[in-house]
């Protein structure tokens, strides 16, 4: 690769600087500069500005990332420790030169980084499908995954013994209470008391009646429970939103299902794309629309789900939303790089973490929301979406499989310009084989805030121009000169207008 040989110390260098996970304090304040939002949903927003400013910086000349003593996790750590480490890990498995792996282990914690040195691990250089890159980023995920909730099926229980530790004799004492004991133990559960007393004290509650959630109280609570999220018996009176719904058959799906529950709040139907865009490329798209108004929905286009703080169509929903809905997330693919490949993969990364913040001002407490992916999906991987989620205190309470949700028959779509010539089924979704309809799965959140600073929120950082230019996988591929530099400074502009929440492709 041209460039490379001459500088194998600022491989090195970078890989130490892509450590940070944020610019410095003075840069947090210039990110809002021009930026018309209300000081309670900053946060909400930051993470999304921040991103956008430091791919920016890549485009001014002279203007290099700072440094900052720390990583993705936010921990501070030893720089030179850092950068030892992944100097050694680079000189073990001879990749010095690599600028793509320099940047994949610049992004890992220390601690991550340490735990990989510890290991037999090195990527095979040799492989005829993916870059030594690609499979580091891959084995590096997988390496947080084996800490994680599986991205296959959890019921409620397991998901509740995961995020309490709790033993296996209390796990089945749980299982065996009845729906008025469990739901009050799921809900009040918080480690400062023995599960005794707190199964005492929901024996001898008195819970309104008058309330969906309080229905057959004398029923197996787990069976009971399952049921809630598979028929979306949600909150009749609050409001709910819907994001990413490429065609609007899913919005159709729900406010038909919340008209016949006789549900009052109301749907808030979201596209990415604008209207001209869904009318090329979706013939029914407005008497979609006319049939969601006819429900009282609200129908917005050009909506980017991690910057709603900054639409001023969402300014009065705060605190609002009793339900979220993100069928089978995406930042859209990029010709010649597979989903995985780590140039692309952090945009899959931030969008999970990023809608979950964007949510945290708009979901009531209690609200849940409801994210619909398939479990070996290797661009929004399962671990993103649970990952996220919990960064921004929405616990994980079920994962139930896409074929027993009461609302899967929607007419799915690619939601990019495939769509134009390769519609799915809008009735039976029959032609939609891209993924085994098995393997989707509904991850299930509730927002749990605790009122306590969580702190800004972390991002993957995204590679520099100059990792772009030294990349040789995908599209850059053999390529030299001036048509390898106008390629990565393309991919960099497109990056750029992505965070900026317009949409390519």
């Amino acid at each position: 690769m041209a460039g490379i040989e001459e500088q194998p110390v600022d491989v090195l260098e970078e890989a130490a600087e892509e450590g940070e996970a944020a610019v410095d304090e003075d840069d947090e304040d210039d990110a809002f500069k021009g930026v018309d939002v209300d000081e309670s949903l900053k946060d909400n927003v930051e993470g999304s500005l921040r991103l956008k400013r430091l791919l920016s910086r890549d485009s001014d000349v002279g203007t290099p990332r700072k440094k900052r003593k720390g990583n993705d996790t936010g921990e501070e750590c030893d720089t030179a420790e850092f950068k030892n480490t992944v100097t050694a890990l680079l000189s073990r498995w001879q990749l010095q030169h690599d600028a793509v792996c320099a940047h994949v282990l610049g992004a890992l914690s220390l601690a991550e980084l340490t735990e990989m040195k510890n290991s037999n691990y090195q990527p095979d250089k040799f492989n005829q499908w993916k870059s030594p890159s690609e499979l580091l980023a891959k084995y590096t995920n997988e390496m947080r995954e084996r800490k994680m909730i599986s991205g296959s099926p959890v019921d409620l229980i397991m998901a509740f013994k995961f995020r309490w530790k709790l033993p296996l004799d209390v796990e089945k004492q749980v299982r065996n209470l009845n729906h008025k004991c469990l739901r009050y133990v799921l809900s009040n559960y918080d480690g400062t008391k023995t599960m005794e007393e707190v199964i005492k004290e929901a024996e001898e509650q008195d819970p309104e009646e008058a309330i969906t959630q309080n229905t057959l109280l004398e029923h197996p609570g787990k069976q009971t429970m399952e049921r809630f999220h598979r028929l979306e018996l949600i909150d009749p009176l609050a409001d709910c939103a819907v994001f990413g719904d490429a065609n609007l058959t899913f919005a159709l799906r729900l406010a038909k299902h919340r008209k016949a529950l006789g549900h009052v709040g109301r749907v808030i139907a979201t596209t990415f794309e604008e209207h001209e865009t869904l009318q090329e490329r979706y013939k029914e798209i407005d008497e979609s629309i006319k049939i969601l108004e006819d429900h009282f929905c609200e129908v917005y286009h050009g909506v980017d789900c991690t910057r709603i703080a900054l639409d001023p169509r969402f300014k009065d929903l705060e605190g609002a939303l009793g339900a979220a809905y993100y069928n089978f997330p995406h930042s859209g693919a990029i010709q010649g790089f597979f989903d995985g490949h780590p140039c692309v993969n952090w945009r899959h990364e931030n969008l999970m973490r990023l809608f979950f913040r964007a949510l945290r001002a708009y979901i009531r407490p209690g609200g849940i929301v409801k994210v619909a992916s398939n479990m070996s999906a290797v661009g929004v991987r399962y671990s993103y979406i649970v990952g996220g989620a919990l960064e921004n205190e929405f616990i994980h309470t079920e994962t139930v499989p896409f074929l027993e949700w009461h609302l899967h028959r929607y007419g799915r779509s690619y939601g990019d310009k495939r769509d134009v010539y390769k519609r799915p089924d809008a009735q039976n979704n029959q032609s939609y084989n891209a993924q085994r309809a098995e393997a989707d799965m509904v991850y299930c959140f509730e927002y749990r805030p605790s009122g306590k600073p969580i702190g800004r929120q972390e991002i993957r950082l995204p590679p520099t121009l100059k990792t772009l230019m030294e990349c040789d996988d995908g599209s850059l591929k053999g390529l030299q000169g001036p048509a390898r530099a106008n390629l990565a400074n393309a991919l960099h502009k497109r990056f750029v207008m992505e965070v900026s929440g317009t949409h390519v492709g």
